[in-house]
């Protein structure tokens, strides 16, 4: 069985921050900021707004694409760091949302690297046929655990969400492979706090990401006996341009066909991975049969790469 994505859909705040505002929040500049991550602004969620809403509004979306009705959903897989409370999970609560009366639902933290278990969980229940469509989701409200305080921090983070329904495809289309990892001992690194804040060790991740994201890319493509010049479109995880640029050039592409959503919106964890794959889809970027390699690091520490061929 080809298991792939049958929609796509995301959701982003309105309420925009650019550097200039965070020059009156925190001792810190644009130029600093611009140099160093790639950001120049990002989306923050309202206090009134969750992440199981910014999810419900990515899942319609997703759910809408694929054509189907939100009852035929088998399992709702919700990766997030930052649910609305420790239980009921957010899965559960966009559930009752959507009206997917007949989905299985849970949560998945792997932090940043969150969607792409979710995606690889999901394939194992639609290839042993428990589970024909299953709504994946990648959802963050940063913005509750930043530590304002934090320049090394607070400057990075944006809230968002993105969603996919995977479901079976047409034979040579789909997941043709994927590498999942985790390094427990650097979990350490990048973590929160007793004060509900995020820390992160920025000199020790850095050197984890930029050895690890260009290594999953290479793994998933070689794996199928395909060469770096057969990637059409690389989605790495948005959270700094000098990462994101190291896995590109091992790859040996072109800017143009690396997403980069964190000029505009920053580092959304779980949520950036889904929400710069349905914006390319959605701007025309990722077409028929374009082999698409998603792949992002986060805490745990976590990673995650897949390497499909797009279509229905």
């Amino acid at each position: 069985m080809n298991v792939g994505v049958l929609g796509t859909g995301h959701y982003l705040p309105t309420r925009v921050v650019t550097n200039k505002d965070m020059e009156k929040i925190v001792d810190t500049n644009d130029e600093w900021i611009r140099t160093r991550t790639g950001i120049e602004e990002r989306r923050l969620a309202e206090d009134n707004v969750d992440s199981s809403d910014m999810a419900y509004h990515a899942a319609k979306g997703a759910i809408e694409e694929s054509g189907i009705a939100a009852e035929d959903i088998d399992m709702i897989l919700v990766a997030t760091v930052t649910p609305d409370t420790p239980f009921p999970s957010v899965a559960c609560m966009i559930q009752d949302k959507l009206g997917a009366k007949n989905a299985a639902a849970m949560d998945i933290s792997a932090a940043c690297s969150g969607f792409m278990y979710g995606m690889i969980t999901a394939k194992q229940f639609i290839e042993t046929k428990a589970y024909k469509h299953i709504l994946v989701v990648g959802v963050d409200k940063l913005s509750k655990i930043t530590n304002w305080e934090d320049r090394g921090t607070c400057v990075l983070l944006g809230d968002g969400a993105g969603a996919a329904v995977i479901g079976e495809v047409s034979e040579g289309k789909g997941i043709l492979s994927f590498e999942l990892g985790a390094n427990g001992a650097g979990g350490k690194e990048l973590y929160q706090n007793e004060d509900n804040h995020l820390v992160m060790n920025g000199r020790e991740v850095y050197k984890f990401a930029v050895r690890q994201m260009p290594e999953s890319t290479v793994n998933v493509i070689e794996e199928i006996g395909l060469n770096k010049e057969d990637v059409d479109y690389l989605i790495p995880h948005q959270a700094n341009i000098r990462i994101m640029d190291a896995a590109r050039e091992r790859l040996g592409i072109s800017e143009d066909k690396m997403a980069k959503t964190i000029k505009k919106y920053g580092n959304n964890s779980s949520a950036s991975i889904p929400m710069a794959l349905s914006e390319a889809v959605k701007d025309g970027k990722i077409k028929d049969n374009d082999l698409v390699v998603m792949v992002g690091f986060g805490g745990g520490l976590t990673w995650g790469a897949v390497a499909l061929r797009w279509g229905k």
